[in-house]
């Protein structure tokens, strides 16, 4: 039975297309990674060039500072693209894995459900091959029977043909003897009548 087989290529199919299905996750999680490294690397590359720039000259600096002159820290608009685009990834990443997901586990139901079908199938079709084995020995019995039947019947068949010659060839050998004896009777009869005469004729002379 090539139940078995069916059942080993299904399986290896639904491996397959999870593992590819996983591939645009792997993607993105990978070009995450390089952004990530990317950005990590210009921001050593900024504070390396901050820290090499001259010193000023050691001043008094006042106890407050000012708020107008205070600056936000530098945003270039490279890593802000970049960290916009990598948020973007992650995002589609995160929903793809989802998507993934919900299909691996009806694929892994679909699975589930199809080897149970196919073990009770299994079980159906053995169960119809020892009652398919079960009725062919029957119709051999059966054939056998028969043949001996007819057998039997070809014998007897040709017994009621021979009995019927045989009966045919007395009927036959019943019907001459019949005849012969009526003709003897007739015979003897005439002779009788014959006899009977002559002896009228010789008391008529005396």
């Amino acid at each position: 039975m090539s139940n078995w087989k069916e059942e080993y290529f299904a399986a290896l199919g639904v491996r397959d297309q999870r593992e590819k299905a996983n591939i645009a996750l792997y993607d993105a999680y990978t070009r995450l990674a390089d952004r990530t490294s990317a950005i990590q690397q210009q921001q050593q590359a900024q504070s390396s060039s901050t820290s090499s720039l001259p010193q000023p000259p050691n001043k008094k600096l006042p106890s407050k500072p000012d708020p107008s002159s205070a600056q936000p820290p530098p945003t270039g608009p490279i890593t802000s693209d970049v960290l916009t685009t990598t948020l973007k990834e992650l995002s589609e990443a995160q929903k793809s894995r989802t998507d993934l997901l919900d299909k691996l586990s009806k694929t892994t139901s679909e699975l589930e459900k199809l080897k149970k079908k196919t073990s009770t199938d299994a079980r159906r079709i053995a169960d119809l091959s020892g009652e398919r084995a079960h009725f062919q020995v029957r119709i051999k019995d059966r054939d056998e029977e028969l043949r001996g039947k007819t057998k039997l019947l070809d014998d007897l068949h040709a017994e009621v043909v021979s009995l019927n010659l045989q009966f045919n060839m007395a009927e036959d050998r019943a019907k001459k003897m019949e005849q012969d004896n009526q003709e003897l009777v007739d015979r003897w009869m005439a002779q009788k009548r014959h006899e009977a005469d002559e002896m009228n004729k010789t008391s008529k002379f005396s």
